[in-house]
């Protein structure tokens, strides 16, 4: 508890209220980025509270890789018909159909999102993108602004990040220019799960330990799929795993666990000493620089 009688859970919700208000009044077409993952259902449950009780004035924008997990599109749905959400969604397919993108040899679809994402805010004229990124991911999200300015091409220039002194947030951009907001910057994984503990926010299934027929490969656990795993000499066994991320099959890897509750996931999450991208997401070793040359091409 601070000396303000204000928890650290209270004071985190409290900045991504503010930044989402502040994006509804400076902004005139916002867009949610949702995948039905922890993060951005925690997002989803902050801009719920922030302009209750009328409802969230953002639709959603999912980027489907068509390598996701059924569970995860299933419990996506779910969410908008419940609390009757707007959804767009990109498809990595149609891109791929339309000959606009090409397979990956590795099967791999994360990279590929880039496209797709940037062709949907394009055609939508949206100014403002919300996404649920934090700073303790990746080193290259740690050196992103809340407000990340992008350029008609949806691009990221490092050397045109703003300053943000005394929680002032710079939303200006020319015509075609957008800003990516990451309302959850100064969150991690464990504040995260301690504000889902808190809320009580349902999450789908795969966060939390299950028998799963998985392979190994690099290090990390896959799920056997269309997209191309096991290769020869990869070996499908059932273990009990869950997922960190959510995220396209072919490269988010499962760890080993018994965790059933959010209570042990927390107890869990504790006692690692890897981030989850570092434990769980091929995408991210593809190089040193893998998740920023993807912000530099307009990824997330």
């Amino acid at each position: 508890m601070s000396v303000s009688g204000l928890s650290h859970l209270d004071v985190l919700e409290s900045e991504a209220v503010y930044i989402m208000r502040e994006v509804a009044g400076e902004f005139e077409r916002p867009v949610v980025l949702f995948s039905g993952g922890k993060d951005s259902m925690v997002m989803l449950h902050l801009g719920l509270k922030a302009f209750a009780p009328a409802a969230l004035p953002f639709p959603l924008l999912h980027v489907d890789t068509g390598h996701n997990f059924p569970e995860v599109i299933e419990y996506r749905d779910g969410v908008v018909a419940r609390h009757g959400l707007r959804l767009h969604v990109a498809s990595v397919q149609e891109f791929i159909d339309g000959g606009v993108l090409r397979e990956r040899p590795d099967g791999t679809r994360n990279p590929l999102q880039s496209v797709p994402l940037t062709e949907a805010i394009r055609l939508q004229r949206f100014d403002a993108v919300l996404g649920g990124g934090r700073r303790d991911e990746e080193k290259a999200r740690a050196k992103e602004r809340v407000f990340s300015l992008r350029d008609q091409f949806s691009q990221w220039e490092p050397r045109r990040q703003r300053p943000e002194l005394w929680q002032l947030y710079n939303g200006r951009h020319l015509p075609m220019e957008h800003v990516r907001v990451f309302p959850l910057s100064n969150w991690t994984e464990l504040d995260v799960w301690q504000y889902i503990a808190r809320e009580q926010i349902e999450l789908p299934s795969i966060y939390f330990a299950h028998e799963r027929e998985v392979f190994r490969r690099d290090g990390m656990w896959l799920a056997p799929g269309d997209w191309g795993g096991p290769r020869a000499g990869e070996v499908v066994e059932k273990r009990r795993v869950r997922y960190r991320t959510v995220g396209d099959m072919s490269c988010t890897g499962a760890v080993d666990s018994a965790a059933t509750s959010v209570e042990a996931v927390i107890a869990e999450i504790t006692a690692s000493r890897l981030t989850e991208r570092g434990a769980t997401r091929g995408d991210d070793r593809l190089s040193e620089a893998a998740m920023e040359d993807r912000k530099r091409e307009g990824y997330f």
